[in-house]
C-alpha cells in the first residue's frame, strides 16, 4: 500500500503523540508515589498543627443557675479562677447598695469627683475633677457605660477611699461564698490579684436581685441621655433576646469578653455566666444557647455554693483574644455596635431562635432613660468623697461652713507696723486639717494638697435573708 505524504504526516504526528502520552504515563508512575507521599506527610503535618494549637486554646468557663433556688443547671469549669474584668462592677453596685441600706448614704447623696478618678482608662464619663454626682446617677452611668472613673468615684463616696471599698468588696464576697473571688478594686482593670469565677459571679448577681430587688432595674437599662448625649448600654441580650433583663458585661485582654446575664420567663429567673469568650458578638450568642437550653429543662443540679473550688492561677487569654486585634476593633467589639440602631414595635422581640442569629441582628432602639451631673434639685444634705476610714459620710470632710457675719471694718492704728511680707517671707508650715489631709498654705491664703494613706475600715453587715437557698455566709467561704 503507497500512502501519500499527508498520509505518513499525519501517521509521524500521531506517533508522536502517543510516544509524548506514553512518556507522560511514565513520568506519572515515578512522580505520583512521591507526591502522594508529600501530601499525605503535609496532611498529618497540619492535622498536628491543629492538635497542638487546640491542646494550648483554654477551656472557657460558664454557668447556668437557678435564681429561685440557687442551683445548677449546667456548667464547666465554673469554679476556675479568672479575671472578672468589668463585670465586678456588680459587686461595686452591691457594697453601694448595701451602705443605702445600712443608712450610711442616700440614693441621692453626692459624690465627688476626685483626680484620681478622673485619671482611670476608658471606659469612662470623663468628668472633670471637683464635678459631683448622685449615688443613683453614678450607679446608672457605671452599668450602661461601665464607667470606670465613676466607678472609683463610688468607692471613695461610700468608703472614703478605693482600698477601703476594695475591703468592703472582699467582705460582702466572703459573706455570699464567693470561694474564688479577691478584688483590689471598684472597675475590674487588670491586676493579677483581681480574680473571680463564674461561679462566683452568678451567685453575686443572685444576691443582687434577692437582696435588692428594688433596685433590679439598674441591671437592665437600655441607654441613657446625658445632655444631647445617648449612651446604650455594651448588653447584646437586652432587646434581642426575650426575657432578657439584666446585668453586666466585661472585657479586657486577659479576661476575654465576660457576661453575666439574666433572663426571666414563664416566670421563672435564670442566671447564665460566661467567661473569655473570643468576641462580644460570641458572647451573646453562647448565652443564648445556654439560656434556650435551661428554659427548655427542668432538671437542676448541686447548689452553686458548694461546687468544689478548682484553684489554680487565672489564665491569660491576651494571646487568643488581642494578638491580631487593633485598639479601635477591640472598642468597637466590646461596644457591640454591629450595626445601626432599628425601631421595634412595642413589646416585640424576636423568637427563640439559634444564638448566633440573635446575636448578629440590629442594636434595637433604646428609650433612653436620662441621668444629670450635679446634687438633685432641692438637695440640702452632705457630699461624699474621700475621707479617714469610718469617718461620717461629709460630717468632716464635706460638712458645709457656716456664714459668718462680717464686722465693720476697724481703722488702721497708724503707729502699728505694717503687716505686708515680701515673696521671700511667704510662710511654708504646713497644717493637718480634720479630713487627715495635710495642706501647705502659700500666699493668697490657697492651700495645696497631699494625700494621706487610708486605714482600713470595719466590718461589714451580712445581707438580708431570703426564703431561697441562703445568700448569707456559709462555712465553706474564704477569700483569697
Amino acid at each position: 500500500m503507497i500512502m501519500s505524504s499527508r498520509q505518513i504526516g499525519a501517521r509521524r504526528a500521531l506517533g508522536a503523540v502517543l510516544s509524548a502520552a506514553l512518556m507522560f504515563q511514565c513520568l506519572n508512575a515515578l512522580i505520583s508515589p512521591a507526591m502522594a507521599a508529600h501530601k499525605n506527610v503535609a496532611a498529618k503535618k497540619t492535622v498536628a498543627h491543629v492538635a497542638a494549637r487546640s491542646e494550648h486554646q483554654t477551656v472557657t468557663p460558664f454557668i447556668v443557675m437557678d435564681v429561685a433556688t440557687g442551683r445548677v443547671i449546667e456548667q464547666r469549669n465554673a469554679t476556675q479562677v479568672w479575671y472578672p474584668a468589668s463585670v465586678t462592677k456588680l459587686m461595686t453596685v452591691y457594697v453601694a447598695l448595701q451602705a443605702v441600706k445600712q443608712g450610711r448614704l442616700t440614693m441621692d447623696t453626692p459624690l465627688v469627683v476626685t483626680a484620681r478618678a478622673a485619671q482611670m482608662k476608658p471606659s469612662k464619663m470623663g468628668f472633670a475633677p471637683g464635678s459631683q454626682v448622685t449615688l443613683d446617677n453614678a450607679l446608672k452611668m457605671l452599668m450602661v457605660k461601665s464607667a470606670n472613673d465613676l466607678a472609683v468615684t463610688i468607692a471613695e463616696g461610700v468608703s472614703g477611699s478605693v482600698e477601703a471599698f476594695a475591703d468592703e468588696m472582699n467582705q460582702a464576697a466572703l459573706s455570699l461564698g464567693m470561694h474564688e473571688s479577691h478584688f483590689v478594686n471598684p472597675n475590674g482593670l487588670p491586676d493579677p490579684n483581681h480574680v473571680s469565677s463564674a461561679r462566683d459571679m452568678a451567685l453575686l448577681g443572685r444576691a443582687l436581685l434577692l437582696v435588692f430587688p428594688e433596685h433590679a432595674d439598674l441591671f437592665d437599662i437600655g441607654a441613657f441621655k446625658l445632655g444631647d448625649q445617648i449612651v446604650p448600654t455594651h448588653n447584646g441580650m437586652i432587646g434581642r433576646y426575650p426575657g432578657a433583663d439584666g446585668m453586666k458585661t466585661g472585657f479586657t485582654c486577659s479576661a476575654g469578653f465576660n457576661l453575666v446575664a439574666s433572663a426571666t420567663r414563664d416566670g421563672r429567673k435564670i442566671i447564665v455566666v460566661v467567661m473569655g469568650d473570643p468576641s462580644a458578638r460570641l458572647r451573646t450568642a453562647h448565652a443564648v444557647d445556654l439560656f434556650d437550653r435551661a428554659f427548655m429543662t427542668s432538671q437542676m443540679g448541686d447548689f452553686a455554693v458548694d461546687l468544689a473550688s478548682m484553684g489554680g492561677q487565672p489564665p491569660d487569654m491576651r494571646e487568643e483574644i488581642c494578638v491580631h486585634r487593633g485598639k479601635k476593633a477591640l472598642i468597637e467589639a466590646e461596644s457591640e455596635d454591629l450595626n445601626a440602631p432599628i425601631q421595634t414595635p412595642e413589646g416585640a422581640a424576636p423568637a427563640p431562635r439559634n444564638g448566633a442569629l440573635i446575636a448578629a441582628l440590629p442594636r434595637p432602639a433604646y428609650d433612653p432613660i436620662t441621668v444629670f451631673v450635679g446634687p438633685a434639685p432641692g438637695y440640702q444634705g452632705p457630699v461624699a468623697g474621700p475621707r479617714p476610714v469610718n469617718t461620717p459620710i461629709g460630717a468632716v470632710a464635706y460638712a458645709p461652713q457656716e456664714k459668718s457675719s462680717t464686722p465693720a471694718a476697724l481703722q488702721p492704728d497708724p503707729a502699728a507696723l505694717s503687716m505686708r511680707r515680701s515673696k521671700s517671707s511667704v510662710h511654708k508650715g504646713k497644717v493637718e486639717t480634720a479630713d487627715g489631709v495635710k495642706k501647705a498654705e502659700h500666699k493668697g491664703g490657697k492651700p495645696v494638697a497631699t494625700h494621706k494613706k487610708p486605714i482600713s475600715p470595719g466590718a461589714s453587715v451580712k445581707p438580708a435573708k431570703t426564703d431561697a437557698h441562703p445568700v448569707e455566709p456559709t462555712s465553706k467561704a474564704t477569700a483569697n
